[in-house]
């Protein structure tokens, strides 16, 4: 991120949200806010993304990756999960069309520069905010997760579901790790989902080009891809750091659960999704 400056991925994810809604009719997710949100119209948005179809693997794995959180989501609140962190929130729309509500306290943490462009993304779509919504503005580089949530009034001792999608990769492996024990130590028992790639080295030709082109372009935004795992390193480490449940989705079966009419060969290495969870 540029200083002072909203984050430029989180737009991009958006865009790759509301193109999924127009393009595949939100067959994957639907999100009826997606473009609202944008201040965008559907047009527009269809003509920019035709305009770039290499665009569309990561409009996949994006509509993917959302489905799959608000699934596990909506999985734990029956398991009494009763306060969501969305952790580098953007644009994303959950606390503004849940049915749950009622159910959740929910907390959007992101930076302060971003979290005010959002606010009047907001405001300009005439999106109310609700209730059981609270914002935590937190600058990692003057304070931790920990003192940003206390701040917004977080309840350390209610069972708690993390959201962290579109963010490891922007992180330091020593950044990623320390957010993860944070979740994995919650009093109250935690769940967390997340993603990340394998690293470039480990990819099959083709995907690695892709890749290398994805990443080029994400730098020249300021916001470089710099954290990669192996997916039983992964598996190993968060066992370790006292996750109980560990359930990593790669490209195969990604595919397999959300795109099962797709005829294109899907590699084994490359986007994972992952639902961890440390329930006491």
């Amino acid at each position: 991120m540029q200083p002072g400056k909203p984050s430029r991925t989180a737009l991009a994810a958006a865009t790759h949200r509301a193109a999924h809604q127009v393009l595949e009719q939100g067959r994957v997710f639907t999100d009826p806010l997606a473009l609202r949100i944008l201040g965008r119209d559907a047009d527009a948005v269809a003509r920019e993304a035709k305009q770039h179809p290499f665009g569309r693997r990561m409009r996949s794995f994006i509509a993917a990756r959302t489905r799959f959180a608000e699934d596990a989501l909506a999985a734990a609140v029956e398991r009494g999960v009763r306060q969501l962190v969305v952790l580098g929130a953007g644009l994303d729309t959950y606390a503004y069309r849940t049915p749950l509500g009622d159910r959740l306290r929910i907390f959007e943490v992101d930076h302060p520069s971003t979290q005010t462009w959002k606010r009047q993304r907001l405001a300009d779509a005439a999106i109310p905010i609700p209730n059981s919504l609270t914002f935590a503005a937190v600058d990692f580089e003057r304070q931790t997760l920990a003192e940003g949530l206390g701040t917004a009034g977080f309840d350390p001792l209610q069972q708690t579901f993390f959201t962290w999608l579109g963010v490891v990769p922007y992180l330091s492996a020593e950044a990623t790790w320390s957010t993860l024990s944070f979740i994995a130590s919650h009093p109250g028992g935690a769940h967390v989902v997340f993603d990340y790639s394998n690293p470039p080295a480990s990819l099959a030709s083709e995907m690695r080009t892709g890749h290398e082109k994805r990443a080029a372009r994400v730098a020249e935004l300021g916001e470089a891809w710099v954290n990669y795992f192996e997916t039983g390193e992964l598996r190993a480490k968060l066992m370790a750091r006292g996750f109980t449940e560990v359930e990593d989705l790669g490209p195969q079966q990604i595919a397999a659960r959300y795109f099962p009419a797709s005829t294109r060969s899907v590699p084994e290495k490359g986007g994972h999704i992952v639902r961890a969870a440390a329930v006491r």
